[in-house]
């Protein structure tokens, strides 16, 4: 799945270096590394007990690469490794100039339902709302400041950002760049990278 990952972002012209933070006891991901190499990423063995923590220890590493306070970082989970460099590349034209920066996302196309245990409490409207996807994309002191002001309980960057009073850039992404979660997701992750295989291996035959 990471390496799935990290070949989108390396087709992207223009990127710059990138780190892929790991619990300090997961010896696993620099073998995947060695075995897969990504020259533009290194792995980062500072991931932290939530996702925030992971970031800023992400955004720590990528300081000391020389990335400086005003340069733009993207953030991605690598459980969504089905994301496509056309998908980055929207997320950066949107956002390259924009004050805030922003987040692909998709509007929500289901009904809403409040629950009480196993009951129907109330509906929500689904007027405006969205399901938030990653990469997302801030500048780096501003997403520093912001998971350090947010605390370590947010559950993506957009939040650390909201709660700094900004209102980050909704982009449209695809229903595809769903994130891995249950085993049944993993299956369906296999359909998807099979089928885009099976698209770019088999020749095209024009001939009636």
């Amino acid at each position: 799945m990471v390496v799935h990952t990290l070949q989108a972002f390396s087709a992207m012209h223009g990127l710059g270096q990138g780190v892929i933070v790991v619990a300090p006891q997961d010896r696993d991901m620099a073998d995947v590394i060695r075995q897969y190499p990504q020259k533009r990423f290194v792995v980062s063995p500072t991931g932290g007990a939530t996702r925030a923590q992971s970031v800023l220890a992400g955004l720590r590493a990528l300081q000391q690469q020389g990335v400086k306070d005003d340069e733009w970082v993207m953030v991605h989970d690598a459980a969504r490794c089905l994301l496509t460099p056309d998908l980055i590349e929207k997320l950066w034209l949107a956002c390259q100039s924009d004050e805030v920066g922003g987040l692909l996302a998709l509007p929500v196309p289901d009904t809403l339902k409040i629950a009480d245990k196993d009951r129907v409490a109330s509906t929500l409207s689904r007027s405006g709302k969205w399901l938030a996807q990653t990469p997302q994309m801030f500048r780096h002191a501003a997403l520093t400041q912001a998971l350090l002001h947010a605390g370590d309980q947010v559950t993506d960057e957009a939040s650390a950002i909201e709660a700094m009073g900004q209102q980050p850039k909704l982009v449209t992404a695809a229903a595809f760049n769903f994130k891995v979660t249950y085993p049944e997701d993993m299956q369906l992750a296999e359909a998807v990278l099979a089928s885009r295989s099976a698209a770019v291996t088999t020749p095209l035959e024009t001939r009636p």
